[in-house]
């Protein structure tokens, strides 16, 4: 190579290193929580039983007003009330005075009273959990564990139709008419079928590594591994020219901080560019499963990957929101990631999508209660509205305006964030994420007790969840929040980039 060449080579290299060293002094400590987080995620029925105090979390966290999806739904129970939700389930009187603790049986963690529907039938009580199908006596006793015909317990909603319980999970439809034994459903494909998936869907399964079931899930833990491991012997990097100079200053010894800083890098280098490919692949995965990177991919439908966890002839796998029996029309309504559908009782035929429908947030379906034989109240973290299921005419619930669906990109939350509803006789109270319980017609729900607020920790889960999202810095940096991911995604790409081709231009033929 010519003195030119060698020197424009020296400056490219010069400016990799800096672009390696100073952004990845800045992202390897929240490289080290994305990874951490990740492992915990990945393992959620093994961490399900471990809590973390809500006084250890930033103030954003605590419960105001039973903000946070603190309750969803509620099921009258004589002259009581069962409100219940992500703080399990709690009796209280149709003055929402008196609560009395209603979890006996749960396993031990919140994140095993995570709950979604409770029905009643024939004197026994059902709970639909995030970890599986529970029931009790009406009268008396404790939750117990029912043994479902699925590999996913995932319970999405419960509904009763005459005397059958349908058990809805976010593969298939269960039915059963003693509480017992349950029938499993295959729903029919719908009407113009396509077998396709979300592009959300496979970058979330392959970011976690499920796409290839647990072998993919274990590679990914490797991965988080590796992370940590990289980011820690790049700190050590780092920092031992200034122990070694140190040492020099003070006349101590040194040539075995020096033996150490080699070895550091030895290991740094060969750990890097042997996982580089998978974690710059991994990265770029993830960077997409926020906003604003999020909105772009949210509506994306892509080919199904052949022998993948996604590759499935039920065409309904992991897509089943939520279950309304309409009785009036003798006909089922389901709530997708599809959108809603209309089924005939049997469930013989095609489901036909609905023609004209309310938007519902990518995070599900949270309220859907039928107010009369045409019109349904649809709620979700896109807002709440009124559904005419004749007409197809969407009201906003606030303000009564027609719906009009945005034109391209959209914001994926909307100011209002549906998350559950309580009714009892003429009072009706919804919740909102944020702002916790609002009454429609000057009902007011009382300040969330102590004892509620001391059994309702968050879940290991759920803090692992807040810290890979970013969430959990919203409280010092407000909104900017939501960029906190794909930000640090792309600091970490040019990270792994930049680390690639210096060991590609001198270590490597360091190495040779």
């Amino acid at each position: 190579m010519s003195i030119p060449g060698k020197i424009k080579k020296s400056r490219r290299i010069r400016f990799f290193k800096k672009l390696h060293k100073w952004p990845a002094i800045v992202i390897a400590f929240i490289a080290i929580l994305f990874a951490s987080s990740g492992i915990v995620m990945n393992h959620r029925n093994v961490f399900s039983g471990t809590d973390v105090s809500r006084n250890l979390l930033p103030y954003n966290y605590a419960y105001d007003n039973w903000n946070l999806a603190a309750v969803r739904g509620s099921l009258p129970l004589g002259d009581s009330l069962l409100v219940f939700g992500n703080i399990g389930i709690w009796k209280c009187d149709t003055d929402f005075q008196s609560f009395r603790d209603f979890n006996r049986g749960f396993p031990d963690g919140i994140d095993n009273r995570k709950v979604y529907s409770v029905k009643l039938m024939k004197n026994l009580i059902f709970a639909g959990t995030h970890l599986g199908l529970y029931k009790k006596p009406e009268a008396n006793g404790v939750w117990q564990k029912i043994e479902l015909p699925v590999k996913n317990e995932r319970i999405s909603d419960l509904e009763i139709k005459n005397d059958t319980l349908l058990v809805l999970t976010r593969n298939y439809l269960l039915r059963s008419t003693d509480g017992d034994s349950f029938e499993k459903i295959q729903l029919p494909e719908p009407e113009g079928y396509e077998r396709k998936t979300g592009l959300f869907d496979t970058l979330w399964q392959l970011h976690s590594g499920e796409l290839f079931g647990i072998t993919g899930k274990l590679v990914v833990d490797l991965l988080g591994a590796v992370t940590i491991v990289l980011s820690v012997t790049g700190l050590l990097h780092f920092f031992f020219p200034k122990w070694i100079k140190r040492r020099k200053k003070r006349d101590r010894p040194f040539k075995a901080l020096v033996t150490s800083k080699r070895t550091n890098l030895h290991w740094h280098n060969v750990i890097g560019y042997l996982f580089v490919l998978f974690l710059i692949i991994n990265t770029f995965a993830g960077i997409h499963l926020r906003p604003p990177l999020l909105i772009a991919i949210a509506s994306k439908h892509v080919g199904i990957i052949p022998g993948t966890h996604l590759d499935s002839p039920n065409p309904w796998f992991d897509k089943l929101r939520r279950v309304l029996w309409d009785e009036a029309n003798q006909r089922y309504i389901f709530s997708t990631s599809e959108g809603f559908y209309f089924a005939d009782k049997n469930l013989k035929h095609k489901l036909q999508p609905a023609p004209s429908q309310p938007p519902v947030s990518v995070m599900g379906c949270n309220v859907l209660e039928p107010l009369n034989s045409k019109m349904l109240l649809v709620g979700s973290f896109s807002g709440m509205f009124v559904w005419n299921t004749e007409t197809g005419q969407v009201n906003d619930f606030f303000s009564g305006a027609n719906y009009q669906a945005p034109s391209g990109m959209a914001r994926p939350i909307a100011a209002d964030m549906a998350a559950g509803l309580v009714t009892i006789k003429n009072k009706a109270l919804w919740f909102d994420y944020n702002r916790g319980a609002i009454g429609q017609n000057g009902e007011v729900f009382p300040e969330m007790p102590g004892n509620i607020r001391k059994a309702s920790p968050m879940s290991l889960w759920n803090v692992s969840q807040e810290i890979h999202t970013g969430r959990i810095f919203e409280h010092l940096i407000g909104d900017f929040y939501i960029l906190f991911v794909p930000l640090a995604g792309i600091c970490l790409l040019i990270v792994l980039i930049s680390g690639f081709f210096i060991w590609w231009w001198v270590y490597r033929k360091k190495k040779r």
